[in-house]
C-alpha cells in the first residue's frame, strides 16, 4: 500500500485549496452584520447583497448578529475559516471606537481581519431639540461654553463612534457635556426629540427624518462637503474643526490569512455593483456617499481611525464603566 509522506499530504492539500480558490465561490456566502436588523450597517448589507450575489454567481446571504457594541459578530468574522465563504460588515464601532475604549475587545483589529472593501460612507450630526438655546452652530457652541457642563447629549451607546465622536468634539473645543449612553440610535433619537436630552451626536439616516419634520435642529454635520437636504447646515471642517469632519463607514472583511485572489474577485464584485444605477440611488438615498475602494486603501483607513480614537479615548480618559 502506497503511504503518503507528510511532504505529500501538504502539497496535496496546497494543491485542494488552490483548486478551492480558483473555483470561488461555489456555494452560498454568509455576510453577517455586527448589529441588530433596521439599522445603517444593516440597510447598507442588504442593498450591496443582491447585487453582489449577481456578480459572484452565487447567493450572499445577510445574517444579523448585536451585541457587546458589534464585537461579537466581528469576533465571529474573525475567527471563521478564511476561505471566503464568511464575511462581515466591518464599522468604525467595530474596528476603530470600541477597540479603542475597551481593553477587553476579544479581537485584534491590525492582525486579525482581512480588509476587502469599504462599501459605503455615511456622515454624522450634532442635532438639536427644537427647545434648546442654540438654533445653529454658532449659538449652539456659545451656549455650551458659556454654561459649562450644564448640558447632555445622546449617542447610540457607549464606544460608538458618536459617543467618541462627541468626545472628541469636546476636546477640540474645550467644552464639557455629559455623556447619556443609549442602547442604539431609537431610543436616543426618542429621548432627544421628547426633550429628555437636549443634543444627541448620531449618524445622518437615522437623524435626518426628525430634523425634515422640524422634531429636531441640524447644527453641524461630518461630511466632505454640506448635505443637499441640509444646504444651511455646516461641516465640522467649515467651523474649523476638521479633525471632527469624520464619517462612519461600512466595509466588508473577512478573516485574516483571506488568499489574496478571493480578496481581489469580492473587491472587483463590489465595485462593478455599486455601479449599478439602482444600487447608487438605495446607498444615496440612505445618506451615504460611495467609496468602492480598494483592500489597501480600506486597511489604512481602519489603522487611521483606530489611532485616533485611541488618542481620544487617553486624552479624554474615557472608560467602558464611565
Amino acid at each position: 500500500m502506497f503511504k503518503f509522506t507528510a511532504t505529500v499530504v501538504a502539497a496535496l492539500a496546497v494543491c485542494g485549496a488552490a483548486q478551492a480558490q480558483s473555483n470561488y465561490p461555489n456555494k452560498p456566502i454568509r455576510l453577517l452584520v455586527p448589529f441588530a436588523a433596521g439599522g445603517t450597517t444593516d440597510l447598507i448589507a442588504r442593498i450591496i447583497a443582491e447585487p453582489l450575489s449577481r456578480e459572484l454567481g452565487q447567493s450572499v446571504v445577510v445574517e444579523n448578529k448585536g451585541g457587546g457594541g458589534g464585537s461579537i459578530g466581528a469576533s465571529e468574522t474573525a475567527r471563521a475559516a478564511p476561505d471566503g465563504y464568511n464575511l462581515g460588515i466591518a464599522t468604525v464601532s467595530t474596528t476603530a471606537t470600541n477597540p479603542a475604549i475597551n481593553p477587553k475587545i476579544p479581537y485584534n483589529v491590525a492582525t486579525d481581519f482581512t480588509p476587502i472593501v469599504n462599501i459605503a460612507a455615511t456622515p454624522n450630526i450634532i442635532a438639536a431639540n427644537p427647545k434648546f438655546a442654540g438654533k445653529d452652530y454658532k449659538s449652539f457652541l456659545a451656549e455650551i461654553k458659556n454654561q459649562p457642563a450644564k448640558y447632555s447629549y445622546a449617542s447610540p451607546g457607549l464606544g460608538s463612534i458618536t459617543h467618541l465622536m462627541m468626545e472628541m468634539f469636546k476636546l477640540e473645543t474645550k467644552t464639557e457635556m455629559t455623556h447619556v449612553p443609549y442602547r442604539g440610535s431609537g431610543p436616543a433619537l426618542n429621548d432627544t426629540v421628547a426633550g429628555q436630552v437636549p443634543l444627541i451626536f448620531d449618524n445622518l439616516p437615522s437623524t435626518l427624518p426628525f430634523v425634515k419634520e422640524k422634531r429636531l435642529t441640524a447644527l453641524v454635520v461630518a461630511a466632505p462637503q454640506r448635505i443637499a437636504a441640509l444646504p444651511d447646515v455646516p461641516t465640522f471642517k467649515e467651523v474649523g474643526l476638521p479633525q471632527v469632519n469624520r464619517m462612519a463607514y461600512y466595509g466588508i472583511v473577512g478573516p485574516k490569512n483571506l488568499p489574496k485572489d478571493v480578496v481581489a474577485k469580492i473587491n472587483a464584485a463590489v465595485r462593478k455593483a455599486v455601479l449599478d444605477p439602482n444600487v447608487k440611488k438605495r446607498i444615496e438615498e440612505s445618506g451615504s456617499i460611495i467609496m468602492a475602494d480598494t483592500p489597501e486603501a480600506f486597511a489604512k483607513q481602519m489603522a487611521e481611525e483606530l489611532a485616533v480614537y485611541k488618542n481620544v479615548v487617553q486624552k479624554q480618559n474615557l472608560k467602558m464603566d464611565e
